[in-house]
């Protein structure tokens, strides 16, 4: 299939991925169609096949590629367990204040995802949640914490980190590193953190 006259592979391939992700997080999966996309993108529909095999696909490179980029730049978690909370916390609400998009996909969309796509990006959040886990074990093993349910807790504090996104805004009352203070507080304390703030 020839591609479109004016389309370059390494300029349209992020172009419809980036049109996908912003109709998806704004539209939702089932409302938008690769003809949306490929308007959105300025090209025929039936280009957008050289970047994509279907809709599908799309959405779970956009979920897997999202949960791959955040394990690779999640901080070291090794050492005391507090300073690697702590690290957590603000790795936690930085990243994902910046692709409010990518995180609205990755929490809303996953009802989409085909079997074998929802197993393979539920791993990657598995991992993710893992490490904080493996924190939360450790401070509690070290007497630093009290979290009878280190899951339940692991769970809890990393949907109240993800609620930031819903309301936080650049230019707004506080700054973002004031916000990643105060969550960091929260959290201490709602793990019973013996460390002084």
């Amino acid at each position: 299939m020839a591609r479109t006259a004016g389309s370059h592979s390494d300029i349209t391939g992020p172009r419809v991925r980036d049109a996908a992700l912003r109709l998806f997080a704004r539209d939702g999966y089932a409302a938008v169609s690769m003809r949306r996309i490929a308007g959105e993108v300025g090209v025929q529909a039936g280009a957008l096949y050289n970047y994509t095999p279907d809709k599908q696909t799309l959405l779970f490179d956009l979920m897997r590629d999202h949960m791959t980029e955040l394990l690779a730049a999640l901080p070291d978690d090794t050492g005391d367990a507090a300073a690697a909370l702590e690290r957590f916390v603000r790795f936690h609400i930085g990243f994902h204040h910046d692709r409010p998009d990518a995180v609205f996909i990755a929490y809303m969309e996953l009802r989409n995802l085909e079997p074998d796509n929802f197993a393979e990006v539920e791993a990657l959040r598995r991992r993710y949640e893992d490490r904080l886990e493996a924190i939360l074990r450790r401070g509690a093993e070290a007497g630093l914490f009290a979290v009878p349910d280190p899951k339940i807790a692991t769970l809890a504090v990393i949907a109240m980190l993800t609620g930031v996104n819903t309301w936080f805004r650049a230019g707004g009352r506080l700054r973002l590193d004031e916000v990643q203070d105060i969550y960091w507080d929260m959290v201490r304390r709602s793990v019973g953190g013996t460390v002084i703030p």
